[in-house]
């Protein structure tokens, strides 16, 4: 329960922000950003990049694993959200060693405390004779050390429409 309530601010906090869906290159993303949540911004977006690295040179358990907050919730196709503990027992049981996970972020913001964001984009997984992409996005909240750990992550399979 005590996670659904942590689900259900996030909701909350990011659906009160004024934040629109623009690509993180555009400058009017940046605009009224303090120079801290600029520096910020920069470093979540690295480190979701990082993230997507890690995945395709040590496989996406160990990346998943790496990048994830102790708090951290998956939301996965036909699961309820896995939590915490469960999320480590998730992903040692997937099997990752048939195919290669990549992501690419195509737009995040931040929070003007500079301490919380998110970053979204197009993942792709390729195996010996298919590829399949779909999108993706990631909650990130600044740790007590500095360091960026993602504490939502969700995907959806298929990125072949664009627009409505």
């Amino acid at each position: 329960m005590k996670k659904f309530a942590y689900i259900l601010l996030a909701a909350a906090i990011f659906s009160s922000c004024n934040w629109e869906f623009k690509k993180q290159e555009s400058p009017e993303t940046l605009s009224g950003k303090t120079e801290d949540a600029r520096k910020q911004l920069d470093e979540m977006l690295e480190t979701d990049k990082a993230f997507s690295a890690a995945s395709e040179k040590n496989g996406m358990n160990k990346a998943f694993l790496e990048y994830a907050a102790d708090d951290a919730v998956l939301l996965r196709p036909g699961y309820m959200p896995i939590v915490e503990a469960d999320v480590i027992k998730y992903l040692n049981a997937q099997e990752d060693t048939s195919f290669k996970m990549t992501w690419e972020p195509h737009g995040a913001d931040i929070a003007a405390s500079a301490d919380m964001g998110y970053t979204y984009g197009v993942y792709k997984v390729v195996t010996a004779d298919t590829t399949l992409k779909g999108t993706y996005l990631n909650v990130w909240k600044r740790q007590p050390d500095g360091k960026w750990k993602f504490v939502i992550d969700s995907g959806n399979a298929g990125a072949e429409k664009t627009g409505m």
